[in-house]
């Protein structure tokens, strides 16, 4: 983006309020490389000073913008224009913005927590990578006509105007590494199918609830949410400042731990003398984290451990090895009272000397004062590096420790929103939602669920919320395509109530919408992550949803098979589905998955067969079956598939309460 000043500027433009400022500015989303939305009105914003008048010249055409308002925002609006480009995008005020290399086509917003976050490849603890294939995907990602903005993690108490974020990049080998997986994989199918630019604006945050994505105006109908909307609505303070006032008195604390660490007592004397009582001390098992006890659990702070070890007249004046393993984060460690060492570096293991002048027969202790910014806190690793060595011998030090807080946590200072303000409801919505208005999408893809599934119930009106409440503040019935939840966790041998089966029932249930597509999941997941690593096969799926949805393809299979009725004929039972395709189909020799259960609502395994196009299922064990079941658990196994591959989405035909209801 060129910026040519047609008059002096003040002050400069980061610096500046809208309001005050006496040139025209854009908000980060609207940028050089970016895509615009073809085929329908877009709205192009910014700021300029009050009364400044302001224009915007697309393909040879100027567009008067309405006035700056009080803020000092103003709106133009570009024509409906077909695909393509590049153009350039002037606008023109005190001042000249001059943005290139602007393309047209179908722009998506792309959001959720971490499967859509994961990218497509990065720097993860121990090499993990969430995407299978990435660096033959990197190295084939010559797409210059797919672009992506990814907008920076934020919260906020209130709505706001305006986003951080990348920049608007064009997808190459060198930048797609950075991208959303789901995302990628979607935009790059979506290219391949229609030949148009994508732009892609990715607005995520792993670990989040669905409630954090919705606005204050759309959970009204929730009212268990009511307290913490108005709690927020009355701050007259703002989330940023709040949380850097948190940050630095957190940090004071931190750094000058030991002026309020009750472990340094009145005349010099800690808790480390090995004549101190700590008999009422509770004991944990170390190695491990601390967040395993009671009240620790999201503790960042002092913990100090203190183990008693009887030693044999051998060892005695015996030079000795402490090693500890790897502490987090920094630790001060004494043996009988006297400092042996100390250490900054989580990764680093400890091991200290132990002089031969403290070293005696029978009782000696072993402190270590354990210091943790954030993240886990304790002393990990391996249970034999936990340990005092010497003297060709080795005494095992790991097993219970008895601890004491040296930071007590109601005395640590409280953060602005407990929990995290990105867990809050509204405060995603506020920060990397709104600020996106009234950049005009073709659609929305949503992958999102996992931090919901505790309260599954809830989630049967919480997602239709958050679908309605963006179509709303966009005014448009923009396609929503959503991706239901994985298999993932153990398998269970037995039927059994499931929360992630209610919850993936609970995203079913928002089909029920106009304009909704669901891409499932449920046989591409993995028991022991909870990141599915086959995104393309997401991003596949999604594109078939969108396909139909979005694009208006009729004669396409864009679904697996769908439970539509049943029919109980004697002791079986015979199923009806919609998005047969050109047939059912089986994954494997035999069918699978299904239970069946009487008026006693308890479930047995069935056997199950394709007949024609129903699926018949019974049980010896059920004569008279009134309910069936299909990959209700976790981590089901079911292979029921239509002819394209696509798998049936999990289903119940019973209402029968279930393990997440009235969790709120």
């Amino acid at each position: 983006m060129r910026i040519l000043f047609l008059l002096p500027l003040a002050a400069p433009l980061a610096l500046a309020a809208p309001a005050a400022q006496a040139t025209v500015r854009l908000p980060a989303l609207v940028g050089s490389h970016m895509v615009l939305q073809r085929d329908r009105p877009v709205p192009v914003w910014g700021w300029a000073a009050p009364g400044e008048a302001v224009s915007v010249t697309f393909r040879g055409q100027a567009y008067p913008a309405s006035a700056p308002d009080a803020s000092g925002r103003w709106q133009a609006t570009l024509p409906p224009t077909p695909a393509g480009g590049p153009y350039e995008l002037v606008v023109k005020g005190q001042n000249t913005l001059e943005l290139t290399d602007v393309l047209v086509g179908d722009v998506w917003l792309a959001s959720g927590q971490s499967n859509m976050q994961f990218k497509v490849k990065d720097s993860y603890p121990g090499g993990y990578q969430p995407v299978q294939d990435a660096d033959q995907e990197i190295a084939a990602a010559n797409w210059p006509r797919i672009r992506f903005f990814t907008v920076n993690q934020a919260a906020a108490y209130r709505p706001q105007a305006e986003a951080a974020g990348t920049g608007w990049q064009v997808c190459s080998p060198a930048t797609v590494a950075g991208f959303s997986a789901v995302a990628y994989f979607f935009s790059r199918g979506l290219y391949q199918q229609y030949q148009v630019p994508v732009g892609v604006v990715v607005s995520n945050w792993g670990g989040t609830p669905a409630e954090a994505w919705v606005s204050a105006e759309g959970l009204r109908e929730l009212p268990e949410f009511g307290a913490r909307l108005a709690a927020f609505a009355a701050k007259t303070t703002s989330l940023s400042d709040d949380q850097h006032a948190y940050d630095t008195q957190r940090r004071e604390r931190l750094d000058n731990s030991r002026r309020y660490d009750k472990g340094y007592l009145l005349g010099g004397q800690t808790w480390a003398a090995p004549d101190f009582d700590a008999r009422a001390w509770p004991t944990m098992p170390l190695p491990g984290p601390w967040e395993t006890q009671p009240g620790l659990a999201t503790y960042d702070g002092v913990v100090w451990f203190r183990k008693e070890i009887d030693l044999s007249a051998r060892l005695a004046g015996q030079p000795l090895t402490l090693t500890l393993g790897k502490v987090e984060d920094a630790d001060s460690t004494y043996f009988n009272g006297v400092k042996v060492g100390s250490g900054h570096d989580r990764d680093q293991p400890r091991s200290y000397v132990v002089p031969a002048g403290l070293v005696r027969a029978g009782r000696n202790v072993i402190v270590v004062r354990v210091l943790d910014r954030g993240g886990s806190g304790g002393i990990g690793g391996e249970p034999a590096q936990l340990a005092l060595s010497g003297a060709g011998q080795t005494l095992p030090l790991a097993g219970p420790w008895q601890y004491q807080v040296g930071l007590p946590p109601q005395d640590q200072p409280v953060p602005p929103v407990p929990g995290g303000a990105q867990m809050a409801p509204a405060t995603l919505y506020n920060a990397m939602i709104a600020p996106l208005q009234p950049f005009a999408f073709k659609g929305v893809i949503w992958y999102q669920g996992e931090t919901n599934v505790e309260r599954a119930a809830q989630y049967r009106t919480l997602f239709p919320a958050l679908i309605t409440d963006w179509r709303q503040h966009w005014g448009s019935e923009l396609p929503f395509l959503f991706v239901q939840l994985a298999n993932f966790q153990a398998a269970l041998p037995q039927p059994a109530e499931s929360d992630w089966a209610e919850l993936r029932e609970a995203q079913a249930g928002a089909l029920r919408l106009p304009r909704t597509g669901m891409a499932t999941a449920i046989d591409i997941g993995n028991p022991d992550d909870i990141h599915p690593h086959n995104k393309q096969e997401v991003g596949r799926r999604l594109v078939l949803a969108a396909r139909h949805v979005a694009y208006g393809d009729n004669q396409l299979t864009y679904s697996g098979p769908t439970y539509a009725s049943m029919t109980v004929v004697g002791a079986a039972v015979r199923l009806k589905f919609t998005h047969l395709g050109t047939g059912l189909d089986v994954k494997g020799p035999t069918l699978h998955g299904f239970a069946v259960a009487g008026a006693d609502h308890q479930f047995h395994w069935a056997t199950a067969r394709i007949v024609g196009k129903e699926v018949e299922v019974q049980s010896p064990e059920v004569p008279r079956p009134v309910a069936v079941r299909y990959d209700w658990a976790s981590n089901p196994d079911g292979n029921l598939a239509n002819r394209a591959g696509l798998p049936a989405p999990p289903f119940r035909t019973d209402t029968w309460p279930g393990i997440t209801e009235g969790k709120k």
